[in-house]
């Protein structure tokens, strides 16, 4: 049996820090528009940008979006991910929270990585085939367990931007 040499790289996502993302995988060429329509139909007046790492045929980055500097973030990092069948989405006036939903229910789309705000490290697997996103690194990691303050904080804070009531 022939053994596949694996190269293992991180790729981190450059974005300013208030932006959202959520990256993923899907498997069509209609994963941009198809995207795009959940975004708008989702929240009117979207500001968003998505790119699409196409894994065969033209192999190009497909992108769509309402807005020129998600767009270009974008694409941007999907260059950098350059994995096939992967989507990167970014937007500046709505949270994960907000779309997640209609993304999942996109027909094509196959697995969400991560959707968050945080500093995001991308782990890439490199074969001669090409390149795949094996997980993510989301954040920084914890510093403790909440207390019953913070407990308290977390629950008013909830209620007071409206997810809770």
């Amino acid at each position: 049996m022939e053994m596949t040499e694996i190269k293992l790289d991180v790729v981190e996502i450059e974005k300013p820090e208030e932006i959202n993302l959520i990256l993923g995988q899907s498997h069509f060429i209609k994963t941009v528009e198809d995207i795009y329509e959940a975004c708008v139909n989702a929240v009117p007046g979207i500001k968003f940008g998505v790119a699409f790492c196409e894994a065969s045929a033209d192999r190009l980055i497909r992108f769509d979006g309402t807005d020129e500097e998600m767009i270009e973030l974008a694409v941007g990092n999907a260059k950098k991910i350059a994995a096939g069948h992967t989507f990167i989405l970014f937007t500046s006036n709505a949270y994960p929270i907000n779309i997640l939903g209609a993304i999942k229910n996109v027909p094509e789309v196959c697995h969400i990585f991560a959707a968050t705000a945080n500093p995001l490290q991308v782990v890439i697997a490199e074969s001669s085939q090409g390149r795949g996103i094996l997980g993510v690194i989301d954040g920084l990691p914890p510093l403790g367990v909440e207390d019953e303050g913070k407990k308290e904080w977390r629950h008013d804070f909830l209620r007071k931007i409206g997810y809770k009531r």
